[in-house]
């Protein structure tokens, strides 16, 4: 077999460069992905978070005497208001019963939040249950479940305040929310 001598050759130079930068270039995208994909995820803290909602009325009773019960659809996305990964740019999606009853007025629902691999936290919450330690977070309180992949073994409480936005534009009675949150989890 005969190596090929490349100063033999005429390869323009620029070229050269080209396939030069192209490995360098491949070489860190590889280190800069294997980095990302490698770093651990905190086993437990605290952490400030936004979810923006849109809520979608799905059915309502209305009971003569008692009140209005109406199922909820939500949809949003998540914003780590300390700029941290924990639950930053995750994918929200909850059902409730909203209950008006006279003067008591509730939701209870539940939550799934999934990141960019899929990987999701399962909550419930219920607007009953106040933190009395936190007056600013005066909406209720998820309860953290549980979760998969990277959050597999997740518990935690989320007390969380809820923020009245603009209505989204056109027919069909949807609302939004701003939910801030302020959430301590441990994974086991």
């Amino acid at each position: 077999m005969k190596l090929i001598n490349p100063s033999k050759y005429a390869i323009p130079a620029a070229a050269m460069t080209l396939a030069k930068a192209t490995l360098l270039a491949g070489a860190l995208l590889a280190i800069a992905t294997a980095v990302a994909l490698g770093e651990p995820i905190e086993k437990k803290g605290t952490t400030p978070y936004v979810t923006h909602f849109i809520f979608k009325p799905l059915k309502s009773i209305d009971i003569s005497g008692l009140g209005t019960a109406t199922t909820l659809e939500a949809v949003g996305t998540t914003q780590n208001m300390k700029g941290e990964k924990m639950l930053d740019k995750m994918s929200a999606h909850c059902v409730a019963l909203n209950v008006a009853s006279g003067d008591k007025k509730y939701i209870d629902g539940a939550c799934v939040l999934a990141d960019s691999d899929g990987d999701k936290i399962f909550s419930t919450f219920d607007t009953r249950d106040l933190d009395k330690s936190q007056p600013k977070m005066d909406c209720g309180t998820h309860i953290i479940t549980g979760g998969t992949g990277k959050y597999k073994g997740i518990t935690g409480s989320e007390p969380f305040a809820c923020i009245t936005m603009p209505a989204p534009a056109g027919p069909g009675g949807y609302f939004a929310m701003d939910i801030p949150h302020n959430t301590t989890w441990e994974i086991k």
